[in-house]
């Protein structure tokens, strides 16, 4: 878990893209889903920034402090 929220190699940050955008249409979605009032289009766009913007955030944090209680492994020199 803490690779996937912290790794900066190109595969974890398109991981995290990919859960990100399919959390953000699924939110815009949610009324739909759940057959309650359904949202006007235009709002749609706004939930899903709206989802982008606090789940880039809060996945980053989480990442730290994963990492942070992560166990440190002591490793030899990987050049």
């Amino acid at each position: 878990m803490a690779e996937f929220l912290g790794g900066n190699e190109w595969y974890w940050r398109l991981a995290r893209t990919v859960v990100q955008g399919v959390l953000g249409v699924v939110v815009a979605n949610l009324d739909m889903l759940v057959g309650a009032t359904a949202l006007p289009t235009e709002w749609r766009a706004l939930v899903v920034a709206l989802v982008m913007a606090v789940l880039s955030p809060v996945m980053a944090e989480l990442g730290k402090r994963v990492d942070a209680d992560a166990p440190r492994i002591e490793r030899g020199d990987e050049r």
